[in-house]
C-alpha cells in the first residue's frame, strides 16, 4: 500500500521509518496534514545522536506495511534535511525548504522544484491534531 492516501495519522505515528536501502532511520514522532487535502503530507523522525533532531521525511512515494513505514530517500538525506521546528505549523518558506532539500515539487513528484497549487498560494501542512 502507498502512503498517504486512506492513511489516517494515527495508523503512522510511532510507526518505524526505514529509508530506501531498508535501514531504519527511527519511529515516526509527528504527522503532518495537507492543509488543502487533509491528507498526511510530512512525518517527523528523530534522527542525530541520541535522537536530539526531530527531523521531516515526506509521505510522497512512501509505502507502508503492516510493520513499516519505507520511504524512497536515502538516512544521510533524511538526516541532513533543513533544521525546522516541530510541532507548529509549517510555514510556505519552510515547506519550500524542505521541497528542495528533498527534489521534490508540491504535488509529491520528485521534479527540482515546487510549483504552486491551483489556487495560487502556495501549500503549507499543519500536525495533525489527536482527536479525544
Amino acid at each position: 500500500m502507498t502512503a498517504p492516501h486512506s492513511t489516517s495519522p494515527q495508523e503512522l505515528s510511532g510507526r518505524s521509518l526505514y529509508d530506501k536501502d531498508g535501514q531504519k532511520v527511527g519511529s515516526v514522532q509527528q504527522v503532518y496534514l495537507d492543509d488543502a487535502s487533509g491528507e498526511p503530507e510530512w512525518v517527523t523522525v528523530r534522527t542525530g545522536m541520541f535522537g536530539t533532531k526531530e527531523t521531516f521525511v515526506p509521505l510522497g512515494g512512501a509505502q507502508i506495511s503492516p510493520d513499516r513505514l519505507q520511504v524512497p530517500y536515502g538516512k544521510e538525506d533524511i538526516k541532513e534535511a533543513p533544521r525546522i521546528d516541530a510541532g507548529g505549523h509549517l510555514d510556505p518558506a519552510e515547506e519550500e525548504n524542505l521541497y528542495r532539500h528533498y527534489d521534490m515539487s508540491a504535488s509529491g513528484g520528485r521534479t527540482g522544484r515546487r510549483p504552486e497549487d491551483t489556487a495560487g498560494a502556495p501549500r503549507t501542512a499543519e500536525p495533525a491534531r489527536s482527536r479525544g
